[in-house]
């Protein structure tokens, strides 16, 4: 493959406890069970599909604790909740302070567990902070104390300010326990009618975080090998450049390269493989168009010096997120891409070195006709999917559901 183009706290948290293969769901308020399980045909099989949780307000992000059994959940309302043993508790771990969440349901982002988590009990959540500049994205962390998230405090302000627009703020610790932080294009002109671009042309520019994947230390400062650390001009916190609005992020278990899914606009959705220092194209090269109908480039495909996508949609399916396949439960689905599609309405399987294909994409869950926010493969080889029925509003229709082989595995 050719590697050219290619201050407040305000967050929400849940925290579910792992769910083993015979647990029972529970509602948020009672402890009672919720809704069972339904079967869904797959390629070649089917699976089973069980409620863990329900009554959640837009779960956007889940993570698993060190103990295998404990699973915790970003709503984007302004809570961390948690759930254990099987039960959903009705009081939640922390809540947003009073006065500080914007509007329109918009609280916390994305949460990940510190790989030291059984030495230091930190959770870190990513939220939008607001002050005379506008809004932004900030990084924080707490300390898990029993049911309670305790010390909450914040490390990193990103340099992307404006009165609305797209902030991204996906979170992935790497192997070294660097953190990996998605910064969103905040383009508020997207929608209005106009084809100005002035906005996203900031993911090109070094000297800001729009439209940036950064990468820092858990206490929120810029590591010494960063590709742009000593450069004139550049903010030493940047590791890749030229994205729209990045949602997904993990590891390549075979190469230990980074992997970024994002959303295009009409169209052009992608992934990404990123190397430290390499431009994606946004907004210079792009699939999509922007929404008056016109194309967002005319060099739609390829631009010298810029990374080309590793894969695309065309129409968009809007990925939320992305994780690779390495449990033992699904053995056909070993090395499978799972990406997250809030308007594909489906878990996007991918599967590469297919005979006569690069790889082979199948929709999962579709039928449930369900947005899906997060994807997440649990420590014993289960899949854990985190949905909503619609975007925006602050109902309470989202729910934590694990996916089960039954046949075909």
């Amino acid at each position: 493959m050719t590697r050219s183009r290619g201050a407040v706290l305000i967050g929400a948290a849940v925290v579910l406890a792992f769910v083993h293969t015979g647990l029972r769901a529970q509602t948020p308020a009672t402890g009672a069970p919720a809704a069972s399980s339904q079967v869904v045909d797959v390629q070649g099989g089917k699976i089973r599909v069980v409620t863990v949780a329900t009554g959640l307000v837009h779960p956007w992000s889940l993570g698993f604790l060190p103990d295998g059994r404990t699973l915790l959940v970003a709503e984007g309302g302004g809570r961390v909740r948690i759930i254990r043993d099987g039960a959903l508790a009705a009081e939640p771990v922390w809540t947003v302070p009073v006065g500080t969440s914007p509007e329109n349901n918009d609280g916390l982002k994305w949460l990940a567990v510190h790989p030291r988590f059984s030495d230091n009990q930190r959770v870190y959540l990513s939220y939008p902070v607001t002050s005379e500049r506008g809004t932004t994205l900030a990084v924080g962390y707490g300390r898990l104390d029993g049911s309670k998230l305790v010390d909450v405090r914040q490390i990193f302000v990103a340099d992307a300010w404006e009165s609305s627009g797209n902030m991204g703020g996906k979170l992935l610790f790497g192997p070294d326990a660097t953190l990996y932080v998605t910064v969103g294009d905040r383009d508020r002109l997207c929608c209005t009618g106009t084809e100005d671009n002035s906005l996203r042309l900031k993911a090109q520019d070094l000297s800001n975080h729009v439209g940036k994947t950064l990468r820092i230390r858990d206490d929120g400062t810029a590591p010494p090998d960063n590709p742009f650390v000593g450069r004139a001009g550049a903010k030493p916190e940047i590791f890749t450049y030229g994205h729209r609005n990045g949602y997904g992020l993990a590891f390549n278990p075979d190469t230990g390269v980074l992997w970024q899914a994002e959303i295009g606009p009409m169209g052009g959705d992608e992934v990404n493989i990123l190397l430290p220092g390499h431009n994606y194209g946004w907004p210079l090269v792009s699939m999509g168009r922007n929404y008056t109908g016109s194309l967002v480039s005319q060099l739609w495909y390829h631009r010298e010096g810029m990374d080309d996508p590793r894969m695309f949609w065309v129409p968009s399916i809007s990925p939320s997120s992305l994780a690779f396949y390495t449990g033992d439960k699904f053995q056909r689905w070993q090395g499978s891409m799972l990406v997250g599609a809030l308007n594909g309405f489906s878990v996007q399987r991918v599967s590469f070195g297919q005979p006569s294909q690069a790889e082979r994409r199948e929709p999962l869950l579709r039928s449930l006709n369900i947005r899906i926010r997060d994807v997440v493969p649990s420590p014993d080889g289960f899949i854990y999917v985190a949905t909503e029925l619609r975007s925006g509003g602050t109902a309470a229709d989202g729910t934590v559901l694990r996916l089960e082989p039954l046949e075909g595995f």
